[in-house]
């Protein structure tokens, strides 16, 4: 399989947020997405070919129990993925794979939770697709959100989200913070509002 990176760090947003986590970002990508904090994950032909086994021996060395999958578009690698996954879940590790809504998400979800990180149109990309009916409630759907038109368009599309699916909305890094915030506390629909934390401690 294509992987960019193997690294630990804090999981900086969705329903892990805070937690120590081995990340294994994956190469290729099928958006161009103006908000991408790693854009050099797009070209297919970035990072480095690696056997299950030695993706799966980088983590262990980690020693972290929690795992983010991570890209790029990691379903676009969904075989060789399958048997990694297969391997985590044996071994007990607890995983998440990070996945922009365009690729159907079920054929991962036995052994790992799905958030769902839906492009808003700051991003010049879009990516909300019916596969957001197949989430559980151990998944959860992203929203990165610059302004009030982000915040137009995610409300626009709550209902049709499954209400035990949680949602996390994080402002654009740079952006008026404190404006969502308060668009949210109108909205007074259940959504969690993060900041990025991996933006605020300066890490991956």
């Amino acid at each position: 399989m294509k992987v960019f990176e193997i690294f630990p760090s804090i999981q900086g947003e969705g329903p892990y947020q805070g937690i120590p986590s081995a990340f294994i970002r994956l190469s290729g990508c099928n958006l161009r997405c103006r908000w991408c904090d790693t854009p050099k994950t797009q070209d297919g032909s970035s990072g480095e070919e690696m056997t299950v086994d030695e993706v799966f021996g980088q983590v262990k060395k980690l020693g972290l129990s929690h795992v983010c999958i991570t890209g790029g578009e990691p379903l676009i690698q969904q075989d060789e993925l399958l048997s990694l996954l297969r391997d985590l879940h044996e071994d007990g590790y607890i995983v998440e794979i990070e996945t922009n809504g365009t690729i159907d998400p079920v054929p991962v979800m036995e052994y790992s939770s799905v958030c769902m990180d839906v492009k808003c149109p700051s991003s010049g990309e879009k990516s909300f697709a019916p596969f957001v009916k197949k989430l559980r409630p151990s998944d959860c759907v992203k929203f990165v959100v610059e302004g009030k038109e982000d915040l137009e368009y995610m409300a626009g599309l709550l209902d049709d989200i499954p209400s035990y699916v949680e949602v996390c909305v994080s402002p654009v890094w740079g952006s008026d913070s404190r404006f969502i915030a308060d668009y949210i506390m109108k909205l007074k629909r259940p959504v969690r509002f993060q900041l990025q934390l991996h933006k605020i401690l300066s890490v991956s």
